[in-house]
């Protein structure tokens, strides 16, 4: 059978009976079956009918130097046919993962030395690990506690889970690990109280050192942030927001934890959002962008400060993954960071992401949109049932499934809920691309809410 010819029926019938979609309503999917992806080319792909779609969410916030890209299969398959696996445990290595570590301590030159994972859920858990190992190992094992924000998105595995300010995620997968704490988004939408930028700022600060006083310095041990709050709603931070968190936690000796798992690589409109919000954290997260989802990888960074403590003499790190540090992985992450530095993909995210949000913000001037947000190439529109209020839909109403079908009838793909529509697309994404999404989504909020 050609390769390039699928039986779609049989296909979805096989999905229905067989295969476990994450976050997905199972029940409706049973009715629904999957849209069945086979091939993908700079920004768009195709599905196994032959209809093309303009990927409005680069997979899942990842691919971001686009599909199709040969010099990434290349070193795939160099890697595979030199040496397709070898573990770092027990002090052994790869070139590979010597050169990406190498590479990485250029990229954030604030951290001296970097694991690898196999995506962004395992780093969040090694940088949560970390950051508890460092504070016992400095004779302060007390400083257990970690910071985190509502609407925060940190994966799904149980500490990054806790840490997530999602209370869907929570539901039903029985007791948290004890120890999170959780602070309020940054979101002026729904939490400034009417207040000045300075002023909303001011007040976080304030929520933040109210907090770690309440519950004792000695006890807490990281916060941890995404630059821009991802998954949870797209949150770009008010101006100054980092400026005023990062010396409440120096000033009582609590680590930063920068989760770059969706920022990193290009996307805000730097290589890395600590230079867009010019900070730097002590511990960094990153997955997604570090390969374009071509094979799955991730990693931490961590500074010189902490690389010294946990390297104590009498001591062996005992953290880590089957797949830390893949050779295959790192090798294809060595290619796309070339890709995205060669191209300065940033410097298109930023251009680019200035055009989606002007052309975004137009949309506000509709009936049930209440705010448009984003920085880069992420941004979300927020929808709602009435403006003066800022009241939600009722989800029994299904706008997101409805928002979902229509824009892929229209040709393209964002992620969708009943809270509106959440846009990333790939690094490379053209002016007139831009305009082509935009104008989807434009017509989808008419057809679906109404013009």
């Amino acid at each position: 059978m050609n390769p390039l010819v699928w039986n779609t029926e049989q296909l979805i019938e096989q999905d229905i009976a067989h295969h476990l979609h994450p976050v997905t309503n199972l029940h409706r999917h049973k009715q629904q079956g999957p849209l069945v992806l086979v091939e993908g080319k700079g920004s768009k792909v195709r599905d196994s009918q032959g209809k093309w779609y303009l990927d409005g969410f680069a997979g899942l916030w990842n691919v971001n130097v686009g599909y199709g890209r040969q010099e990434l299969v290349e070193a795939a398959r160099q890697q595979m046919a030199r040496l397709a696996f070898q573990p770092t445990f027990f002090g052994l290595a790869t070139p590979p993962v010597i050169e990406l570590a190498a590479k990485m301590h250029q990229l954030l030159p604030h951290h001296s030395h970097f694991q690898f994972t196999s995506g962004g859920a395992e780093s969040n858990e090694t940088a949560i690990k970390i950051a508890r190992y460092y504070w016992a190992l400095s004779g302060r094992p007390q400083k257990t506690k970690i910071i985190s924000r509502r609407m925060a998105y940190h994966g799904i595995a149980m500490g990054a889970l806790a840490a997530t300010g999602v209370p869907a995620y929570h539901a039903d997968f029985g007791p948290l690990p004890p120890g999170f704490l959780y602070l309020s988004a940054p979101l002026a939408y729904r939490n400034n109280p009417g207040l000045s930028e300075a002023g909303f700022v001011a007040m976080l600060a304030q929520e933040l050192e109210d907090l770690i006083l309440r519950e004792g310095p000695e006890t807490i041990a990281a916060f941890i942030g995404e630059p821009v709050q991802g998954a949870g709603g797209v949150v770009p931070p008010p101006e100054g927001y980092w400026q005023a968190i990062v010396p409440i936690l120096k000033k009582y000796e609590i680590l930063l934890i920068a989760d770059e798992v969706i920022t990193g690589f290009g996307r805000t409109g730097e290589m890395f959002a600590q230079t867009t919000y010019g900070f730097q954290a002590d511990i960094t997260s990153f997955a997604k962008g570090i390969t374009s989802g071509y094979v799955p990888l991730g990693g931490v960074g961590i500074s010189p400060q902490i690389f010294e403590r946990i390297s104590a003499p009498d001591r062996m790190f005992m953290h880590g993954f089957t797949y830390s540090g893949h050779p295959v992985a790192c090798a294809v992450a060595l290619a796309n960071i070339e890709i995205i530095e060669r191209e300065q993909l940033w410097v298109n995210a930023h251009k680019r992401g200035e055009q989606l949000l002007q052309r975004l913000k137009a949309l506000e001037a509709h009936p049930h949109v209440g705010n448009v947000r984003g920085k880069g190439l992420m941004a979300l529109v927020e929808v709602v049932e009435d403006k003066a209020s800022k009241k939600t839909f009722d989800p029994a109403k299904g706008i997101g499934g409805h928002l979902m079908q229509v824009s892929r009838e229209k040709g393209v793909i964002v992620r969708c809920n009943d809270t509106g529509f959440a846009i990333a697309p790939p690094l490379v994404i053209t002016e007139q691309e831009i305009d082509e999404l935009v104008n989807a989504l434009a017509e989808t909020l008419d057809e679906v809410l109404g013009a």
